[in-house]
């Protein structure tokens, strides 16, 4: 679909006569524009708090049960002038998709670095920020490739004060559509071919001055002499040399902005439909026969079944035991749970000298440390466990839940500690029965560039189908659990089992739509 402006002047009339229709649903107030800066954006908090916020929109699974990513995320690029009303584009087809995950993402944040001497022309506004070899294309190349593939990526925040980096870079993961802005946004080969769809922001010249007089005055402390400088030296010889001409890739031209309520209704349809398109719901029936009969897994490892361990598991899964007892006992459990995974961390060989003046021929973990991650809440009953057992370990958390309408697990809140990527990382659950919880976990710890056999997925409780389901999307995971139970039932509770784990630990009735263990799913 590509209108010229010759196309849009034609249906002018009709266009201002639909600017308030009723059923519209975008608004038309808006605050002033603000200096872009990339950002994620997800439906109202479930729950806020100081530490936490969970979110009542989950992120549907963007990958099959091999694991594998079937879906991209929807980049729609906007161009136009310096000042034209991208960003204000941008905020209103957000809004009016109302779909959660979204993220916007600015070519604001990849200037490049200016040396000694352009620090010095830019003081002057004697640089050149609207010319292509002001951006890092090739950064911004590899972070929207990533981005678009469902990885977790860093952007950098660019301070126009000291023309430079700042040192802590933004993190931003889990986009289901990605709106990249920015003046240059159609000017490079390969990031055209990373745009699934090309909106040009046409906006009149004076307008677009005007507007840049007002920001860079107020918010950059310029004088009204240098913007208009700048303006005429670099700016408008700019947007006509590389960026008007870019218009003709453009698959819709906006006329006015963010106040052409028609066009941006066009546009948030057509995303609506491609993202309908996408969509591949998850047959759970089909997911428990599949491995039926099949051995289990090399990657499995099951506790060795010491008289200790059937006496405490005859505890735990007895429906009479009180709850001071369920606790103690699945703690001793989880402690001997977590020593067992810990064997199989590879270790190398060291030389330590004894008080006594003697030579040990020692072990010593061979990587650079261990992170744990629990899937909220009832993996986070183990978390106490192993801090006992590794000393300074770091913590992460991830919050998945069931959608009543789709039967399918949604992601609802990560928290994951820095350059995760690097660890071992210790994935606890309580239970595992149909493994759609675990599935969702380690794909987002594979998204965050953590190897998969560095994973090892840890918990009290199996089933089968949930042990072949993570085997064979990821058979480099190592499974570990203290006990595998043969059966799931219609409502996919593990057989015989041990029941709701969250409930009976926490002495609590939780919603049904909790994945608190895996195998209290309500599908």
């Amino acid at each position: 679909m590509k209108l010229s402006r010759s196309s849009w002047a034609g249906v002018h009339d009709s266009l201002v006569s639909l600017r308030n229709h009723p059923r519209c649903p975008l608004t038309p107030s808006l605050s002033p524009r603000k200096r872009t800066t990339s950002q994620s954006k997800t439906e109202p908090p479930l729950l806020r708090t100081n530490k936490r916020t969970i979110y009542t929109a989950g992120r549907p699974p963007w990958y099959n049960v091999t694991g594998t990513t079937f879906k991209e995320a929807f980049v729609i690029g906007l161009c136009g002038g310096s000042a034209s009303g991208k960003t204000t584009v941008a905020n209103k087809i957000i809004e009016a998709l109302d779909v959660p995950w979204v993220v916007l993402l600015s070519m604001d944040s990849f200037y490049k670095v200016l040396t000694k001497d352009e620090q010095e022309l830019a003081a002057k506004n004697e640089y050149n920020f609207d010319h292509p070899e002001a951006f890092d294309f090739e950064l911004l190349v590899t972070v929207l490739r990533k981005l678009k593939k469902g990885k977790s990526i860093k952007v950098p925040v660019y301070d126009f004060t000291s023309h430079c980096r700042r040192k802590e870079w933004k993190t931003v993961y889990g986009a289901n559509v990605v709106i990249f802005e920015g003046i240059l946004a159609f000017a490079n080969k390969e990031l055209l071919k990373l745009l699934d769809m090309k909106v040009f922001v046409d906006t009149d010249s004076d307008i677009r001055l005007v507007r840049r007089l007002k920001r860079d005055i107020s918010e950059r402390g310029r004088d009204i002499s240098g913007v208009i400088k700048q303006y005429n030296k670099f700016v408008k010889p700019s947007f006509e040399q590389y960026i008007e001409p870019t218009v003709q890739v453009a698959d819709i031209v906006v006329p006015r902005g963010g106040e052409n309520f028609v066009a941006l209704d066009l546009i948030v349809q057509h995303v609506h439909s491609q993202l309908e398109k996408r969509k591949l719901r998850w047959d759970m029936s089909a997911l428990a026969s599949a491995h039926q009969g099949q051995p289990l897994p090399k990657t499995l490892s099951v506790m060795e079944g010491t008289p200790q361990v059937h006496g405490m598991h005859t505890i735990i899964r007895n429906k009479d035991t009180n709850r001071d007892e369920f606790i103690f006992y699945s703690k001793r459990l989880m402690r001997l749970l977590i020593e067992h995974a810990l064997s199989f961390l590879p270790l190398k060989p060291v030389q330590v000298e004894t008080p006594q003046g003697s030579i040990y021929e020692g072990k010593r973990l061979s990587g650079k440390r261990i992170t744990g991650v629990s899937i909220l809440r009832a993996g986070e009953t183990m978390e106490q466990a192993l801090m006992v057992v590794c000393k300074d370990i770091r913590l992460g958390k991830i919050l998945i839940q069931t959608n009543h309408d789709t039967g399918e697990p949604e992601l609802h809140y990560l928290r994951l500690p820095k350059d995760i990527s690097e660890d071992y990382v210790m994935l606890m659950d309580s239970t595992v029965s149909t493994g759609a919880a675990a599935l969702m976990a380690v794909r987002v710890l594979l998204d965050h560039d953590v190897q998969e056999d560095k994973i090892f997925l840890l918990s009290l409780l199996m089933a089968e189908m949930g042990v072949h389901s993570v085997a064979y999307a990821f058979p480099k995971v190592r499974i570990i659990t203290t006990a595998v139970d043969k059966n799931v039932n219609d409502k996919f509770h593990i057989i015989p089992g041990i029941g709701n784990f969250g409930d009976r630990y926490f002495g609590t009735d939780a919603p049904s739509d909790w994945y608190e263990s895996d195998e209290g799913m309500d599908y």
